[in-house]
């Protein structure tokens, strides 16, 4: 990731700094006596799949760290937006927050016209935490196991794409790679990654793109067989798979980045606190190594790293949806 070195050094100057103060100073730093109440974390999509899985695993470091309880709300609906909208409507008092996958928040933008938030405007970055690629995966009786056998069984075969939900960083990563390597299916829209995994693992659709972390217990089932990661590089986990760039698609990635955001006008010294904690927690061995065994790997970034990461990634979509023409309603 390339930054400005001079200002990403301010800002993760700042950071420390702030982080490193008594909550007396945070008061004094526009925090108030924060936290002196439970804080509530929306996850805007169904239990069950990465965002939700993150957020249960942090709930309870986070909260022994702040001395009061963590509630995680899953808020699902028009592809996280229902939850963004609540958040950006919070008192910004660091009280609420939203764990979510910041590539789908920055599609947002883009593809509704009636948008009822700003996510650069409403909303301030408070910490990345992991990175988990899409496996795109079929029903084990799609006869196909490479890539290039998927897309020319594609154009003989009426076959369903399930998408975890319209507009979706998985639905724009399919759309993406459909006409990079010229394959054919329909799009079935889902309400959150659960249903449209158990409706492929039935057979009632036959192709899948989702997050490695709430996917792959099912391909090591056997239930999916697993055709490609989205990875840049080969995963650790399932090194003999190969990646979607290599099967035809140079230069091909796509994932799932799991952050967490606050309303914008939360103190400085209440993200740098929260920074701090939600980096220290997803670090510690015992999260990593969970996460790494199903698929998911511990990436974290300064709030400014974290700023730059989501502007790339709204010109990357929007790009992606100019030249598709796909439009929300």
């Amino acid at each position: 990731m390339t930054i400005n070195r001079r200002g990403a050094l301010g800002a993760a100057l700042a950071t420390t700094l702030a982080a490193s103060l008594p909550l007396s100073a945070i008061a004094q730093g526009g925090g108030g006596n924060w936290p002196s109440k439970p804080i509530r974390i929306i996850v805007p999509y169904p239990p069950g799949g990465s965002s939700d899985i993150i957020a249960r695993s942090i709930s309870q470091p986070l909260s022994e760290a702040l001395g009061q309880s963590v509630i995680i709300d899953n808020k699902a609906g028009a592809n996280g937006n229902l939850g963004a909208d609540l958040l950006a409507k919070a008192p910004a008092d660091g009280y609420t927050l939203m764990l979510c996958d910041l590539g789908a928040l920055a599609i947002s933008p883009s593809l509704y016209p009636k948008l009822p938030f700003d996510p650069s405007k409403d909303l301030r970055s408070v910490s990345m935490l992991a990175y988990s690629p899409h496996l795109l995966v079929v029903h084990p009786s799609v006869q196909a196991n490479t890539l290039k056998e998927l897309v020319e069984l594609s154009k003989k075969s009426d076959f369903n794409f399930a998408v975890t939900a319209s507009g979706s960083t998985a639905h724009l990563a399919g759309i993406e790679l459909q006409r990079r390597v010229g394959a054919k299916w329909e799009y079935v829209p889902y309400k959150g990654g659960v249903q449209a995994v158990l409706d492929t693992v039935s057979g009632q659709t036959q192709v899948l793109m989702n997050g490695m972390l709430a996917t792959y217990p099912h391909v090591q089932s056997g239930k999916l067989k697993l055709i490609a990661v989205s990875k840049s590089t080969r995963m650790p986990l399932i090194g003999n798979v190969p990646t979607i760039a290599e099967q035809g698609a140079p230069g091909y990635e796509s994932g799932t980045w799991q952050g967490v955001v606050a309303a914008r006008g939360v103190p400085d010294a209440v993200i740098a606190r929260l920074n701090k904690e939600l980096v220290r927690i997803i670090r510690t061995p015992d999260i990593r190594a969970r996460l790494a065994g199903q698929g998911a790997e511990v990436v974290t970034m300064t709030v400014a790293e974290q700023d730059q990461f989501f502007a790339k990634e709204r010109a990357r979509w929007a790009q992606v949806i100019k030249e598709a023409n796909v439009r929300l309603d």
